[in-house]
């Protein structure tokens, strides 16, 4: 059923923000050496899916970089002892975990 002035779902990020987004995080991610990867992802997560309304209902992220870093060394042990085997499964992981710290805000 249609939302009464237009579209039930949608995206309302811009442009020019996202590429300051994408920027920021890559410099933080370079001077850094790596290291603050995790805050630059939960930047761009976070502005991604803040600025998503699924069925008239806007969603919020709620992970913290804290949280990811933890998962990140965790993911990144589990490589060095599977020779880099593990790798594949990053991926999944850091959806997994992207999706589990995403709610309705209304």
């Amino acid at each position: 059923m249609e939302e009464k002035f237009g579209r039930n779902s949608f995206f309302d990020g811009g442009l020019a923000s996202y590429i300051g987004w994408k920027i920021l995080g890559f410099i933080v991610t370079v001077c850094s050496i790596g290291i603050l990867t995790p805050l630059a992802l939960v930047w761009i997560y976070g502005w991604k899916i803040n600025h998503t309304v699924i069925e008239g209902r806007r969603l919020k992220f709620n992970g913290t970089a804290t949280g990811l870093f933890g998962n990140w060394l965790k993911w990144l042990g589990l490589m060095i002892i599977t020779l880099g085997i593990y790798g594949f499964w990053v991926s999944i992981k850091l959806e997994d975990w992207r999706v589990k710290n995403t709610t309705f805000l209304n």
